[in-house]
């Protein structure tokens, strides 16, 4: 297992709060939390981004913004829409849910087309085209692991291969189930060195945040982030 400090690690967490009922004194909560702690970034449903946005504008926590989360069952159109509203409300990184209906269907075509509409506007990110000045956002691909067969897991990292968001990621973790080692291994085994892994839901302890980073993951989405580094610290 590759040695780390306790502020790489802290960096590798995206502290999460995605909950329907999440008040604006919880998110603010949320985003000071990760700052006192120097996590990577807070990811928050879209609507709440601004917020976020205001709370972190000085601090070097990103604000991460869920797209069509967590079923992805919107249009293109609609994800690009809310990916841009997102971007030009202070948003660092997107994190998007495929369309699981198209997978199924073996709409392969869809699913590429999504995913290059999407990474494409984070590239272009903030300023791009308008000012001339472009400030890149980062783009994350949710698989949604639990409804996928190997088979699906692995034409999807294909396709995130060559279209090369900056991440692909195993769960939203409101499915059926969460991040696996074995997918967490899978994917980092489809996709090149430059696609990074994000594993989310379900990771709580410390030797589960362990495990996935040794498995390959470079960015753990939890909300048990504070637990965690604080027994990783005590060790």
């Amino acid at each position: 297992m590759t040695t780390h400090t306790i502020d790489q690690l802290a960096r590798m967490i995206d502290h999460t709060n995605l909950h329907a009922d999440a008040s604006a004194d919880d998110i603010r909560l949320l985003c000071n939390e990760a700052m006192a702690h120097g996590f990577a970034m807070v990811a928050v449903n879209q609507v709440q981004v601004h917020l976020c946005h205001e709370v972190l504008k000085d601090s070097d926590v990103h604000v991460g913004a869920a797209i069509s989360f967590p079923l992805g069952q919107t249009s293109i159109f609609s994800k690009v829409q809310d990916t841009r509203d997102a971007i030009e409300c202070g948003a660092d990184e997107i994190d998007y849910v495929v369309n699981l209906t198209e997978v199924k269907n073996g709409n392969w075509d869809y699913v590429r087309e999504e995913m290059e509409c999407i990474v494409a506007l984070c590239r272009e990110g903030r300023g791009g085209g308008v000012v001339g000045v472009s400030e890149p956002v980062v783009s994350k691909v949710i698989f949604e692991n639990c409804y996928l067969t190997d088979d699906e897991k692995i034409a999807l990292c294909q396709i995130a291969s060559e279209v090369k968001p900056n991440f692909v990621k195993t769960s939203t973790g409101f499915g059926t189930g969460g991040a696996t080692l074995h997918d967490v291994r899978l994917m980092r085994a489809n996709v090149p060195d430059e696609v990074k892994v994000k594993a989310a839901g379900g990771i709580r302890t410390a030797d589960e945040f362990l495990a996935f980073v040794d498995a390959g993951a470079e960015r753990i989405g939890t909300s048990a982030g504070i637990a965690i580094i604080e027994e990783l610290a005590r060790r």
